[in-house]
C-alpha cells in the first residue's frame, strides 16, 4: 500500500485569509481604495461628528469681523481714508486706489509704504498702498488706520503737488 506524500513546503510565507475568503482570492480590502466605501468602490465622504457633539461649522459667522481677511481690513483702512478725502476733494472721484501686497523691489532704497503716479493717456491717476510694509510698521489695528490714512495723504499730495498739510488739515496731529 502506498502511503500519501505529503504536501512540499513552498518558500513563500501563508498570506493570512479571513474566515469568508477562499485561497487563491485577494480578500475584498485589498481590491477596493483604502478611502472607498464598503461594498461600491465609491469614495467615502469624511464628516466629523466627534463624540455626538455635532458637526463642526465655521469659527465665526461672516457677520463677525474675525472671519475677514487681513487684506480685506486693510482694503476697508484704505477705502475709508479715501472717502474721507474726497469729501473734501472732489477731484479725487477720477483717481484710482490700489492696494498692493509688496512693493517692486529696487536694491539699495528704503522699502515705499506707497506710490503714486499721475494720469497717462490710457489710464486714470493712481494711488498705490503697499500693504505689508504698512502693516510691518503698525502695532495695532488704531495705529495701522493712522498710517494708511497718513501714507494716502502724502500720495494725494504728491499727486495734486500740494503739502501733506493742505490736503488733510489733521495731517500729522493724531
Amino acid at each position: 500500500m502506498d502511503s500519501p506524500v505529503p504536501p512540499r513546503p513552498s518558500s513563500r510565507p501563508a498570506e493570512p485569509q479571513s474566515a469568508d475568503s477562499h485561497p487563491g482570492e485577494s480578500s475584498p480590502a485589498e481590491s477596493r481604495p483604502a478611502d472607498a466605501r464598503p461594498g461600491t468602490g465609491e469614495p467615502r465622504v469624511r464628516r466629523r461628528d466627534r463624540h455626538g457633539r455635532g458637526m463642526r461649522g465655521p469659527v465665526a459667522p461672516p457677520q463677525v469681523p474675525l472671519s475677514t481677511s487681513r487684506a480685506d481690513s486693510f482694503r476697508d483702512l484704505v477705502l475709508d481714508s479715501v472717502e474721507r478725502l474726497e469729501r473734501r476733494w472732489p477731484q479725487l472721484a477720477d483717481v484710482e486706489f490700489l492696494v498692493l501686497d509688496v512693493p517692486p523691489s529696487v536694491p539699495g532704497e528704503s522699502v515705499p509704504l506707497g506710490g503714486s503716479a499721475p494720469a497717462a493717456k490710457d489710464g486714470p491717476a493712481r494711488v498705490v498702498v503697499y500693504r505689508r510694509p504698512v502693516e510691518i510698521r503698525s502695532k495695532s489695528r488704531d495705529e495701522r488706520a493712522l498710517l494708511v490714512h497718513e501714507v494716502v495723504v502724502e500720495q494725494v499730495a504728491e499727486l495734486l503737488g500740494l503739502s501733506p498739510e493742505s490736503v488733510d488739515p489733521r495731517y500729522g496731529q493724531d
